[in-house]
Order: structure tokens, then sequence, then C-alpha cells
């Protein structure tokens, strides 16, 4: 699992900018967290280090939900909505947990700020 607060996509404008636009559940920005998965990689990524081992990590992908798509038509990363989600996500059988790859409902995101990141962040106290 991978947690955040919000996350960005990059919206295409007339003039060629590619601002960032943050999408959360609401304006308090809670705590959820997309489907993802990590290793450690061994391979040499840099000639002059030669091989070593790195975390790596990644989160699944689907097609976005309505407010997503309209900013990035492409993809939106899976978000795990509940508890049996998360759980199903990091205990199931790859076959039960990939079914966890749909986009959620349309309006249970919203645009919560455009532009580069201002707000702080982090857990609550």
């Amino acid at each position: 699992m991978v947690p955040f607060t919000s996350f960005s996509e990059n919206e295409t404008l007339p003039d060629g900018r590619k601002p960032p636009v943050w999408f959360a559940f609401d304006e308090t920005r809670p705590l959820a967290f997309f489907a993802g998965i990590w290793t450690a990689w061994t391979s040499v990524r840099k000639v002059k280090e030669g091989e070593t081992t790195n975390d790596v990590f990644g989160f699944l992908t689907t097609e976005p939900n309505k407010e997503v798509g309209a900013i990035h038509p492409k993809a939106m990363p899976v978000i795990l909505t509940t508890r049996h989600e998360i759980a199903l996500w990091m205990t199931a059988p790859a076959e039960d947990a990939l079914k966890l790859q749909r986009p959620l409902a349309d309006g249970a995101l919203m645009i919560v700020a455009r532009g580069e990141k201002t707000d702080e962040g982090g857990l609550a106290a």
C-alpha cells in the first residue's frame, strides 16, 4: 500500500504549460491508500556503481473516473477505500486482489488545489 493525502495529475493548458491539479476525497485530505507493490531489485542502474540492490515501488492504475479523466484521460491510481479492500490487497491471491483494479465512482474525488504543492501535508496529531 502507498499512503497519500492527495495526488496530482498534470493538466495540459492551451499554451503548453502542464501545471499539477491535486485530487483528494475532500478539502481535509484524509489519509488514503493506493494499491502498490514494493520489491528489492538488483541491477546495474549506473555503470560507475556497478550492480546494486535498490528498493523500488509502483502502484496499480486503471481507467480514470470523471474527475480525474477531465484532467488526465489515460489513467488514475487504484485507490483502496475500505479496511476490507486493504486486507484483500495485502493478503488475497493475485487473481482476487486484481479485482480491485477499477476507478473510484464518479464524484468520489474532488480537485483540492491547482499548481505547485503548497500545503504542509502529513498526519494528524
